[in-house]
């Protein structure tokens, strides 16, 4: 577990970085502090990496309590804003690893989908990594991690609370893959 003291200063370096800005058709207009984009109502880029390992299972993990978005929340996707001048495969790349510890999983795009909910607007890309390297969770972001089946997380899903615009990744790339 980090020293709160910790999670309070990643939160406010987390809140200052510059990410990119976008219109509803998700053209690019700058780019702004993250908790100015999300305090003006304004639309970001974020990126979904649903990572499955070589048994088809799917990567699921508890946000941390710090989090400014959906605190607490289990998440079927790792992922988070675009920066500024990053492009969506570059913060997939670099999400996955941030969170997961997962470097060099090719990546595979599956769609885009705009997410509209007050305090968390943006057009999202899905991507899915296949993995069998070991985790190494992100102590400011994951309290916690597992593999489990497709069928297993429909379950979490019902049973607890689960970040709605990762759902809907999970719904495009399911929808993808017929």
């Amino acid at each position: 577990m980090t020293h709160p003291a910790n999670e309070a200063a990643h939160r406010a370096a987390s809140d200052a970085e510059r990410v990119a800005w976008v219109d509803e058709r998700d053209h690019l207009l700058g780019g702004l502090p993250r908790a100015e984009l999300r305090g003006r109502g304004l639309i970001g880029r974020g990126t979904f990496i649903l990572l499955f390992n070589s048994r088809g299972e799917l990567c699921v993990h508890r946000r941390t309590l710090s989090k400014a978005v959906y605190p607490g929340y289990w998440d079927v996707a790792a992922g988070g804003m675009v920066g500024e001048g990053e492009s969506y495969a570059e913060s997939a790349a670099r999400e996955l690893f941030e969170e997961l510890g997962i470097a060099e999983a090719p990546l595979r795009e599956h769609g885009r989908f705009f997410f509209d909910e007050p305090g968390n607007r943006l057009w999202g890309a899905v991507f899915s990594a296949v993995s069998d390297a070991p985790l190494v969770l992100q102590p400011e972001e994951v309290m916690e991690a597992r593999f489990v089946t497709l069928e297993q997380a429909q379950m979490l899903v019902r049973e607890k609370p689960c970040c709605p615009d990762s759902l809907q990744a999970l719904r495009l790339y399911l929808a993808a893959q017929g």
